[in-house]
């Protein structure tokens, strides 16, 4: 999530899930083990076009869960489109993941890798979940935040996808027009998707980033070197295998 992305590390609580506890450890590491037999099963064991298929399995999983999840909020009757559509960044990502895993195109990757990276990572982290093990929504957020992770580690490790310095400007603008559409729809809905227009209830580091419109400023700012850190494995990874040719 955009804004999440800044939320401190410290273990707290919010609602009935806390950070750090055995609700939140449990799913990153399962994930994080299957991921890597996943990855190695597919690049060691596996043609292109089963590597392929697996690719559009996964992106299926993840977009079908966010999708079931909210049909299912809809027929409960208690869907606000103040609050309940897919506008977080993390949500909109994985409701249309199957897009690129089905299309491979390299311009959709280069956005979504510093996006995932910089704000899926982090609310895996600092999850946000309004109720726990084994609520729907428990499930719906993992398979959502991780289930991005996986994909976009599939794209780099399996299909060789890398990004190159453009695409950190590429994915920084795509960013400023999704944001933008965003302040236009909070507008129109009096809603509040990605804290563009306040900050969140509860208590986060935007706190310390002072009043609207300064924190998103803030975050402006320190979004600029976050792609660059994320961008450098990939740099000294090129530097590494020129040297080696």
């Amino acid at each position: 999530m955009y804004i999440r992305s800044l939320i401190s590390l410290t273990y707290y609580t919010i609602d009935s899930l806390e950070i750090g506890s055995f609700q939140h450890i449990a799913p990153i590491v399962i994930t994080s083990v299957l991921a890597l037999a996943l990855i190695l099963f597919a690049k060691r064991k596996l043609d292109q076009a089963k590597q392929e298929q697996m690719f559009k399995g996964l992106g299926y999983f993840v977009s079908l869960t966010v999708l079931v999840y909210h049909i299912n909020l809809i027929i409960k009757g208690n869907y606000n489109l103040s609050t309940d559509l897919p506008l977080f960044l993390c949500s909109f990502m994985a409701l249309f993941i199957f897009v690129f895993t089905n299309s491979r195109k390299y311009w959709v990757f280069e956005i979504l890798l510093f996006w995932i990276i910089a704000g899926t990572s982090q609310a895996v982290i600092t999850p946000d979940i309004s109720v726990g093990f084994p609520s729907f929504d428990y499930f719906r957020y993992w398979i959502a935040h991780l289930g991005l992770i996986v994909i976009i580690f599939y794209a780099i490790f399996v299909f060789k996808m890398y990004p190159t310095w453009k695409s950190m400007f590429k994915s920084f603008l795509a960013l400023q027009v999704y944001m933008f559409v965003i302040f236009g729809i909070n507008f129109l809905l009096d809603a509040n998707y990605s804290y563009l227009n306040k900050k969140p209830n509860s208590a986060s580091a935007l706190d310390y980033l002072g009043d609207w419109p300064t924190y998103l400023l803030v975050v402006e700012v320190f979004l600029i070197p976050y792609f660059l850190i994320i961008y450098l494995p990939f740099f000294i990874a090129g530097k590494l295998n020129k040297k080696a040719i």
